[in-house]
């Protein structure tokens, strides 16, 4: 799928885990058609072990006993997914999200589920079964469910086509596939061979690559065959993996262009980790908040709601409704870092874009642990003229001649739209 712009979205694992639940989903995707589609998101995405009957956490049941067809492809688990009974699949809870005005995506793992492997289980489409297909040696480190397939033996394209077929079935838009963003090199043959099934498959479907950090060197790959990669692991609500996103987003920011977009990971704001307890909450600032969507939006990471969207107060629902950010988002080109330094102490990071509709973007964080106010001379961003604009956030009018006085709380962000 050749997209102008970043996803934007919804995913379930940031509040659920692997307990994500069929009415859950709906309900989020009904609060997004309501409050948030205007705004361009879009996207809902029921993420892992969809398949798994007794998943009530974010941790894996080990071992467990998954729901399959006769194929050797995993299917939704009844009790957790009431609409898909009697073969029906995703394609009601699909149709559903397709009737508020959104796209339907679901998370997958590479490779096949290990019960297929170890009951000698059918392959559609070819006489070989998944014991004939396996590659058993390769498995993932963290998730019991799957073996790899080998994409030497015969039956093994067989296999890909077939579980991108039922997709394509279910009306699926958004596949996340787990386990192969930064499995390489033992993993990259069957990368090839995934991306070939889905774009074969007759529907348009975004393809996500997760988890990370994908390898940097890899980058064209990526770029061809996906629409986005995990730069980081998982990504939550610490400011040290924040902090760190200044140097993920800084390499990988030559890569993003329309179709392909390196992957920041997902925002864990408003209520998170819902399957341990009710109250649980984002433990990032509302400055952190900034910072993350500022960093994202410029960057042109995709956007993927972390957080229970029905819980969502009034400041996150601020974060996700600026206009002028997302703006920002959509229309950011060649964003790069223009400098990283320290300032009377306080660490700050600049990094601007140009507007493709004309103008130019600036935006400034303070990483330190204390306020400050710092000078960002025009000259630093390659303006030799005076010029106008607003802050995005607070749609504050500015003026500069030489220079611009921008001033920032402790791990916080603005962001500037220069009329030039």
């Amino acid at each position: 799928m050749n997209l102008m712009t970043a996803p934007m979205g919804w995913n379930s694992w940031d509040c659920y885990g692997a307990a994500v639940t069929e009415d859950i989903v709906r309900k989020n995707a009904e609060f997004m058609a309501k409050n948030l589609k205007k705004y361009g998101w879009e996207y809902v995405v029921v993420d892992i072990q969809w398949y798994a009957p007794n998943a009530v956490t974010h941790d894996y049941p080990p071992f467990d006993d998954l729901c399959m067809d006769e194929y050797s492809r995993l299917i939704p688990a009844e009790n957790r997914f009431p609409s898909s009974k009697g073969g029906k699949g995703f394609k009601p809870l699909a149709d559903y999200v397709h009737s508020l005005g959104l796209k339907f995506g679901i998370h997958i793992m590479r490779g096949m589920p290990r019960q297929a492997v170890h009951r000698n289980i059918a392959i559609k489409g070819t006489d070989k079964t998944a014991r004939e297909i396996a590659k058993t040696a390769s498995i993932c480190q963290w998730n019991t469910d799957m073996y790899g397939v080998d994409p030497a033996k015969e039956g093994a394209r067989a296999y890909y086509d077939s579980i991108f077929e039922l997709y394509a079935s279910w009306d699926v838009d958004f596949i996340k596939c787990d386990d192969i963003a930064r499995e390489f090199p033992h993993a990259e043959d069957e990368l090839l061979l995934l991306s070939e099934a889905l774009h074969n498959c007759g529907r348009d479907m975004v393809l996500s690559l997760s988890p990370g950090p994908a390898p940097l060197e890899k980058a064209e790959l990526f770029k061809q065959i996906s629409n986005m990669w995990r730069i980081t692991d998982d990504f939550w609500d610490k400011w040290e993996l924040l902090y760190d996103m200044f140097e993920r987003t800084e390499k990988w920011c030559t890569h993003t262009g329309a179709g392909h977009f390196p992957d920041a990971d997902m925002l864990p704001i408003g209520p998170i980790r819902q399957d341990y307890d009710k109250g649980n909450w984002t433990q990032f600032t509302e400055d952190e908040q900034i910072t993350m969507l500022t960093l994202w939006s410029i960057f042109r990471s995709p956007l993927m709601i972390g957080g229970e969207m029905t819980g969502f107060d009034t400041f996150t629902m601020s974060l996700l409704t600026n206009e002028e950010i997302l703006k920002m988002h959509k229309n950011s080109r060649h964003a790069h870092q223009v400098w990283r330094k320290k300032t009377d102490g306080c660490e700050h990071v600049l990094w601007t874009a140009v507007s493709s509709e004309g103008g130019q973007y600036m935006a400034v964080f303070n990483a330190g642990e204390t306020d400050s106010e710092i000078q960002i001379p025009l000259s630093d961003l390659e303006i030799d003229e005076k010029v106008s604009g607003r802050e995005l956030w607070s749609g504050e009018k500015i003026k500069a001649e030489d220079s611009l006085s921008v001033k920032l709380r402790s791990h916080g962000a603005k962001a500037f739209y220069l009329d030039i």
